[in-house]
C-alpha cells in the first residue's frame, strides 16, 4: 500500500473524506494539521507523494521532500503559484492539482460584485448598530452597468453566463477567445475594458505576465467609481496602488477575497496576533471594501471533489499510470 502525507488536515471538513478516498483507492495516509515545513518534513519518510493546500513550498522544502523519497506533490487547489516548479524540476518532483467545479467560486464572484454595488457592508455594519437611516447606502442596479470579466477560463464563462441574467452589458477579455462567450459577452481589449466596464471582475490565472495586473496605471485609465472584485490571485492587484485609487475615489468600491502576501496568514486564527500585512489591514478599515479569506471555492462539493482527485492522482502515480491532473 502506497502512502501520502497530508498536510494542513482540516479535521471538522477535510478528515472523513480523506479516510473515505484512501480506503477506497488503498492508499495509506500520514497526516498532519500543520502547514508543510522543514521541521515537520520527516513526516514525509517513506511516503511516495505528499498533499498540500496554498503552503508556499520553495526550493529547501522541495529538497527536504525529495530527500525523503516523495515523487509526487499535489496541491488541492487549481493555481499553483505557491510551489517552486523550478526546484520541482531540479529534484524530479512530479507536481499536481486538483481543478474543482466553477460553480463555487463564480456564484462567490456575483455575490461580491452585488455586495459592492449594492454596499451592503455599510448596511450591515448599520444594521448592527440600529442604524436604519438610508443616507449613504443608495446602491444601483446590476442591469445599467457593464461588467468586464478578465479571464473566460471555466470560471470566467460560468461568471458570464450568471451575469447574463441580469441584463448588464458583459465585456471579456482572456488570451484564447471562446466560441460560448461570444454568444453573451464581447471581447475587448484590456485598455478597452478599463474604459467602458463600471464593473471589472478578475478570473485569471497568476503569472510573471500579469503580475500587478490592477496597478497604478491602469487604475487611472478606468472610469471614476469603478467597483473592483477579485476572487482568483492577490498578485494580480497592487494593493498599494488600490488602497490610493480608493482614497481618492477612483475605486468606488472592491470585493476581495483573495490579497497580496496571505499565505500564512489566512486559515488560521489570528486573533491575538499583530499581522505583518499593512495592507490587507487598510483594506478591510474601508467602509466601501468587502474582504474574505480566499474562501470562494469553499463550498461541500468542493471539499469532497479536491481530496477525491487529489488521491486519485497520488494512486495513478504510484500505479505507473497516465495523471491528467498533472502540471509538470
Amino acid at each position: 500500500m502506497g502512502k501520502v502525507a497530508v498536510y494542513n488536515l482540516r479535521p471538522f471538513d477535510e478528515a472523513e473524506w480523506f479516510e473515505t478516498y484512501a480506503r477506497e483507492l488503498g492508499i495509506g495516509l500520514v497526516t498532519c494539521p500543520d502547514a508543510p515545513d522543514l521541521d515537520n518534513a520527516c513526516l514525509a519518510e517513506g511516503c511516495e507523494c505528499v498533499d498540500i493546500i496554498t503552503s508556499p513550498i520553495d526550493r529547501e522544502l522541495m529538497a527536504a521532500f525529495a530527500f525523503r523519497g516523495v515523487k509526487y506533490l499535489v496541491t488541492r487547489t487549481i493555481g499553483y503559484d505557491h510551489i517552486d516548479m523550478k526546484a520541482a524540476r531540479e529534484f524530479g518532483i512530479r507536481v499536481g492539482n486538483a481543478p474543482y467545479g466553477p460553480h463555487g467560486v463564480a456564484d462567490y464572484a456575483v455575490m461580491l460584485i452585488l455586495m459592492s454595488i449594492r454596499r451592503m457592508k455599510r448596511i450591515m455594519q448599520r444594521t448592527q448598530l440600529q442604524d436604519y437611516t438610508l443616507d449613504g447606502i443608495q446602491g444601483r442596479e446590476l442591469k445599467d452597468l457593464t461588467v468586464g470579466v478578465v479571464g473566460t477560463g471555466r470560471i470566467g464563462r460560468t461568471v458570464i453566463r450568471n451575469l447574463s441574467g441580469f441584463g448588464c452589458e458583459i465585456l471579456a477579455n482572456d488570451l484564447f477567445e471562446s466560441e460560448e462567450v461570444k454568444e453573451l459577452a464581447e471581447y475587448v481589449s484590456l485598455e478597452e475594458m478599463w474604459k467602458r466596464a463600471d464593473v471589472i471582475t478578475l478570473h485569471a490565472p497568476l503569472s510573471g505576465d500579469n503580475f500587478h495586473l490592477i496597478d497604478e496605471k491602469s487604475l487611472s485609465a478606468m472610469k471614476d467609481g469603478v467597483v473592483i472584485v477579485n476572487t482568483a490571485r492577490g498578485g494580480l492587484i497592487d494593493s498599494g496602488a488600490l488602497i490610493a485609487a480608493l482614497e481618492s475615489g477612483k475605486v468606488g468600491a472592491a470585493g476581495l477575497d483573495v490579497v497580496e502576501n496571505e499565505f500564512g496568514l489566512y486559515y488560521y486564527d489570528h486573533k491575538n496576533h499583530i499581522l505583518k500585512n499593512r495592507e490587507l489591514a487598510l483594506l478591510r478599515s474601508f467602509p466601501n471594501v468587502t474582504v474574505s479569506h480566499h474562501m470562494a471555492f469553499y463550498t461541500d462539493e468542493e471539499v469532497k471533489t479536491v481530496i477525491r482527485d487529489s488521491l486519485t492522482g497520488c494512486r495513478l502515480v504510484m500505479d505507473g499510470k497516465e495523471n491528467p491532473w498533472e502540471v509538470l
